[in-house]
């Protein structure tokens, strides 16, 4: 992929991440997009991302490991669904804070893509360690 159809790609996935219904409820915003590597941010926000103790809900942060490795994905020019998560959720975020979510590719194969994400917290701290394999359904054109 040329440096133009990466730009062109990068456009792409911050308009439509802008527009998707999902993303949008869960605040999440496209930081970074290299080939192989995505960064997304989401607020920890009481009224949305927290569960009955008042911290980060599991869920929220599965969202935003699961997105961030499906764009990591489709840097590559890969469109992809998930066929398998793994979390290890090691530390909670609590309200009013941001997680920024970092996906890398580990493996790209012909039929799946093996991802990993770090969710991090204030000052860097590891939240979330995940893995995903994504199957591949198509091509960016």
């Amino acid at each position: 992929m040329t440096k133009k159809d990466y730009s062109a790609l990068r456009e792409f996935f911050q308009d439509a991440y802008s527009h998707n219904s999902y993303v949008k409820l869960l605040r999440m915003k496209l930081e970074r997009l290299e080939p192989g590597m995505a960064e997304v941010s989401m607020p920890i926000d009481p009224a949305c991302h927290t569960n009955l103790y008042g911290v980060s809900h599991g869920g929220s942060l599965a969202s935003v490991a699961d997105t961030v490795m499906g764009v990591a994905c489709a840097s590559l020019g890969r469109r992809v669904v998930t066929l398998d998560l793994n979390m290890n959720f090691i530390k909670a975020a609590p309200a009013d804070t941001e997680v920024r979510a970092i996906g890398k590719i580990l493996h790209n194969g012909r039929q799946t893509l093996v991802a990993e994400c770090d969710v991090l917290g204030v000052e860097g701290k590891l939240l979330v360690k995940a893995r995903g394999t994504f199957f591949v359904v198509g091509q960016f054109d």
